[in-house]
């Protein structure tokens, strides 16, 4: 796992502006039905990454406006709650991240939540270039921190070790500290706990 000095990683140094994959309609990442966008490329190489090959910036295929088009039209579906990025690294990706917040914003006003996820902690970021502040002030919920495999917890929330949290931006902003998603909850069984549940 690789630990970046501030501003020491930058998107328009690094990003090839692809993405990995596109997710319409899905409940797992984040509250609700969402749809995901996975851009191109991550530096922390994380051990235990459960995806790898998303690490190169030139994996996948490059974004494109018709794919804008098709993520647009697919959030404006009421039953839809809003985008989640994820990757690879979207605060390295800060073009195209922004550039799909930015048409979010425009087209459903506050309608619409973002949600990311990020190596970087919410601290880091406090500490970075302008294009991730700016991205970072315009999501409503971060999930922070680098996985750390000796931390892995499979009954965490939307997070895969301990050290990472849920954030609700906005609050988290206003106070200048991260403060935890307030429906944040996570699981309290162990795995042989519901095991031996099942077999009684």
């Amino acid at each position: 796992m690789r630990n970046p000095k501030p501003q020491e990683w930058l998107a328009k140094e690094l990003s090839q502006n692809y993405i990995a994959d596109y997710k319409a309609f899905n409940f797992v990442d984040g509250e609700g039905v969402r749809n995901s966008l996975y851009v191109s490329g991550c530096l922390f190489a994380c051990e235990g990454c459960f995806n790898q090959a998303v690490q190169s910036f030139r994996y996948g295929k490059p974004f494109t406006k018709e794919l804008e088009d098709k993520l647009i039209e697919d959030l404006s579906h009421d039953y839809v709650q809003g985008l989640t990025l994820l990757g690879g690294e979207p605060f390295l990706n800060t073009e195209v991240c922004l550039k799909v917040v930015d048409r979010i914003h425009e087209t459903f006003g506050n309608k619409k939540d973002i949600w990311s996820w990020s190596g970087y902690t919410f601290e880091e970021l406090l500490l970075e270039s302008e294009d991730k502040l700016e991205l970072l002030n315009k999501i409503d919920i971060l999930v922070d921190g680098r996985f750390e495999l000796s931390k892995r917890n499979l009954n965490l929330q939307f997070r895969g070790s301990s050290n990472q949290r849920i954030i609700d931006v906005k609050k988290s902003l206003a106070i200048g500290q991260a403060v935890i998603w307030d429906k944040c909850h996570d699981g309290e069984e162990k795995y042989e706990q519901i095991k031996k549940a099942k077999l009684i």
